[in-house]
């Protein structure tokens, strides 16, 4: 019999029943939320699913911004439940009209809910989300946005904006754990999820997560993962000691880095600054290259690159800087290994000016 050793996780305390409302105000200080804040046992997709599940019912009407299979598997998640929805699909790789969706809100009867994820990690955009929830607080709608992938990573005032529902996992710029997510919920979105018919007693149900508050905050349902809290804990004390600010400025920077490096490299980033992501920067691939190829070969040299989700027409390689990758090491080594690839292919590129490029941006 082999000698396991001792395991440092065998008797991990459970965590501390009156600290889950101390982690859901923290995390509704990052969101700069009034709106109740609700923990979900499971990474930032169930806490999607959760919102459609509970919000979907025959006689409710959707309008579903599609920009990558997130949106896609949003809609789903509502017809499933009896919703009828309005896909707004995006060109491949690209954010979402404003004009699209303002077309959409027009052409038809009154939509009860409006979804669309902030930016996307899957193809390196940003969805003009002021603009689009301007259109909804207009008409009286009620927002659902997914900001997993933005929280931290940009500018994301839930208060100012007027969501309804916001989604965040802590996995990407805040840097934390994958197996726990929060949602953001208003008075508004209460009003429709808690009409008859609310789905109860599933780790969908928002309707349950609910009574979690009206019992005062304390311990949640079921048994919750110890690890995955302290976790949550540890990326929140991390990111109060750098401030939100910074984090998100941190971010800007390395994607503003990227982006110049990639120009110098002489193969510019796929969308322009103002509808991009700081989380990841997509590069379209060269005609004749194959991206995988290209992914493999930065692979050799370490450097771990990916190719755009969703975006089969695009051909688009991305470069993530995201949480403790949004720094000059990172940025450099994605750059330098994408040019590297290019090169290795036969396609010409500057790394010395790429460097160069990155370096500049990182000593202003």
């Amino acid at each position: 019999m082999s000698d396991l050793g001792w395991n440092p996780l065998h008797g991990m305390p459970s965590y501390p029943a009156e600290r889950y409302a101390v982690l859901a105000d923290r995390i509704g200080g990052i969101l700069r939320s009034r709106n109740d804040i609700v923990l979900v046992q499971a990474e930032a997709v169930v806490a999607l699913e959760a919102a459609a599940v509970s919000l979907a019912r025959p006689g409710l009407s959707a309008l579903n911004v599609i920009t990558s299979p997130y949106g896609g598997w949003f809609g789903q998640w509502l017809r499933r439940g009896g919703a009828t929805v309005e896909d707004v699909v995006a060109e491949p790789g690209l954010p979402i009209e404003i004009e699209a969706v303002a077309k959409a809100l027009d052409a038809g009867p009154h939509i009860d809910v409006l979804a669309l994820v902030h930016a996307e990690s899957a193809s390196g955009i940003l969805n003009p989300l002021p603009e689009i929830l301007a259109l909804a607080r207009a008409r009286h709608i009620v927002t659902v946005v997914d900001a997993v992938a933005s929280v931290g990573g940009h500018q994301f005032d839930v208060g100012d904006l007027g969501i309804d529902i916001a989604v965040i996992g802590p996995q990407k710029a805040l840097g934390g754990p994958a197996g726990v997510s929060a949602i953001s919920v208003s008075g508004g979105a209460w009003d429709l999820i808690l009409r008859d018919g609310a789905p109860r007693d599933s780790i969908l149900s928002l309707a349950d997560l609910k009574s979690w508050i009206y019992g005062g905050r304390r311990g949640l349902s079921g048994t919750p993962a110890p690890l995955e809290f302290f976790a949550l804990e540890t990326a929140l004390d991390r990111i109060e000691v750098e401030g939100l600010e910074n984090v998100v400025a941190r971010h800007a920077l390395a994607a503003s880095a990227t982006r110049a490096g990639l120009a110098a490299l002489g193969a510019p980033a796929w969308v322009p600054a103002a509808r991009a992501s700081n989380l990841v920067t997509a590069v379209p691939v060269p005609e004749a290259l194959a991206p995988a190829a290209l992914i493999a070969a930065a692979g050799q040299l370490g450097v771990e690159l990916s190719e755009g989700v969703g975006t089969a027409l695009a051909r688009l390689v991305r470069l993530n800087h995201t949480g403790p990758r949004a720094a000059f090491q990172t940025v450099l080594s994605n750059v330098v290994a994408y040019g590297a690839a290019l090169r290795q292919a036969g396609h010409p590129s500057d790394i010395a000016a790429a460097s160069e490029a990155i370096s500049s941006a990182y000593s202003r």
